[in-house]
């Protein structure tokens, strides 16, 4: 999971709700659970009665000043221990509102069906009324309200917000690539889904679930030192409970507070009350490096690591493609192949298409084109362009564009050809250009390393941790990118 590291631990929100839980806390049967505090908060409770006793005219234990500073310090020590663990329990409170708020708030575009026949009506509903078997509509720039299966259409889907993929991927009715994850983003065209989970199924209701199981868990270390500090508890116990037949002996009064305070610098109360703390701040830490740990447990298994699985886009690389060099195609004009590649961008939103314009160097309205019609990239043709007068632009991905050149009874030139060989070698992504489906040449689009990865990878590998590059690009690519960044596999 990923985490904006703006979503910081101590939130106003969250240390108000975890200093409201340290109190609610303090009740015996959940602290019960460590032996060590649960004696703190005996004598806490002793010490209080001691107070009361003082002020109802007992003057044989000591003074009141003295007895109330003794009680408070072990009510501070104990609300200090809660007061870690409320946090954390808090912090994932808060990310399962966020996440029901998401699922709650999503809006559907529910299909009515008519015994066995769907009709246009359409009604809009929430994502969390959505039941397995209905069928809801998605169109470009909407959020895929749950899980489904696509039965009709194709789509460019941006799934970002689950899997960190910047780069969009095709969804389509039929095949392996036929579902779709709520809370990720149609980008293009428009799709019809049958949701394929019940309620509380669907993948983000699990997120939910995760997230809410953030109550922090106990590392087998904590588990084995919560014993050892148990049976250190026992000792002492019964060291201060033996001190009072020797001070009867020496007729040597001893007040309780001195039993409760003796008892409390005994046993190891500095290590039960951190014991939370330690969790937290290996939680925190992790949360800075926009790391989400579910639990201190999490934290201590992350020490354990010998593997790292990272994925190409977005990971290693920053994700948007920017254009690098234009090739033009054989007996083609260079400046006229950069020309009709801006031309064939002026509509192109996306990160690729203004790099192109950019690294053209050309203004797109200082060139003079009567009544364009733009043609939008969609999963189907994937390709985008200009059409205007008799012209017909296209950029696209070499196979669609190849097809295209095809079967206008063109011929796709071999130098072409290679140099789209040598831009995917090169861990380049190509993009031919063509004009009235003749070829003029190729875009190279480069998703560029990020800064810095090889020496963290180099770090990574002085501690005994293999790196290993998952990517379902093609394995030219996937090989130059991989050398590039120094991972190991």
């Amino acid at each position: 999971m990923r985490s904006n590291r703006k979503e910081g631990l101590f939130k106003r929100e969250l240390v108000a709700d975890a200093i409201k839980q340290s109190f609610v806390k303090l009740n015996p049967r959940y602290q019960f659970r460590s032996p060590v505090m649960f004696t703190v908060e005996i004598g806490t409770m002793v010490m209080m009665f001691v107070c009361a006793w003082i002020l109802a005219g007992e003057k044989s234990q000591g003074s009141f000043t003295y007895n109330f500073i003794i009680f408070l310090i072990l009510l501070l020590t104990l609300l200090f221990a809660n007061f870690a663990e409320a946090l954390a329990e808090a912090r994932g409170k808060a990310q399962a509102a966020s996440l029901r708020k998401t699922r709650e708030d999503t809006p559907a575009k529910k299909v009515e069906i008519l015994g066995n026949m769907y009709v246009n009506e359409i009604n809009i509903v929430s994502s969390s009324q959505l039941v397995k078997g209905d069928v809801f509509i998605c169109e470009a720039g909407d959020i895929i309200p749950t899980d489904g299966e696509i039965i009709e259409g194709i789509a460019t889907v941006d799934e970002s917000a689950i899997t960190g993929e910047s780069a969009p991927v095709v969804r389509e009715s039929g095949g392996d690539k036929s579902s779709v994850t709520g809370g990720t983003k149609v980008l293009s065209d428009k799709i019809k889904v049958q949701v394929t989970t019940s309620p509380g199924e669907s993948f983000l209701d699990k997120m939910i679930a995760l997230v809410e199981g953030a109550s922090r868990q106990k590392t087998p270390n904590e588990i084995a030192l919560t014993i050892l500090l148990s049976g250190f508890t026992l000792v002492f116990i019964i060291v201060c409970v033996t001190l009072q037949p020797f001070a009867s002996y020496a007729k040597t009064p001893i007040p309780i507070s001195a039993y409760i305070s003796l008892f409390v610098c005994l046993i190891p109360t500095t290590i039960g009350g951190l014991l939370s703390a330690i969790g937290i701040s290996g939680m925190d830490r992790a949360l800075r490096a926009n790391v989400i740990a579910k639990s201190g447990k999490a934290v201590e298994t992350a020490g354990d690591l010998d593997v790292l699985l990272l994925d190409k886009t977005g990971t290693i690389t920053i994700g948007n493609r920017k254009a690098t060099n234009f090739y033009a195609a054989k007996g083609v004009d260079k400046d006229h192949l950069i020309k009709c590649a801006v031309m064939s961008s002026m509509a192109d939103e996306t990160p690729e298409g203004k790099s192109i314009i950019e690294l053209g160097g050309i203004n797109p309205q200082s060139l003079q084109v009567e009544n364009p019609t733009f043609i939008k990239f969609t999963a189907e043709t994937r390709s985008s362009g200009i059409d205007f007068g008799n012209t017909q632009i296209r950029k696209g991905a070499y196979d669609a564009m190849k097809n295209k050149v095809e079967k206008a009874g063109n011929v796709f030139p071999t130098g072409t050809i290679e140099d789209v060989k040598k831009i995917s070698s090169n861990g380049g992504t190509p993009l031919v250009v063509l004009e009235n489906n003749v070829v003029l040449g190729v875009i190279e689009l480069q998703d560029i390393i990020k800064t810095g990865i090889f020496e963290r990878f180099e770090r990574l590998r002085k501690m005994g941790v293999k790196t290993v590059m998952v990517t379902g690009d093609n394995p030219l690519t996937a090989k130059y990118i991989a050398e590039k960044a120094g991972v190991d596999d």
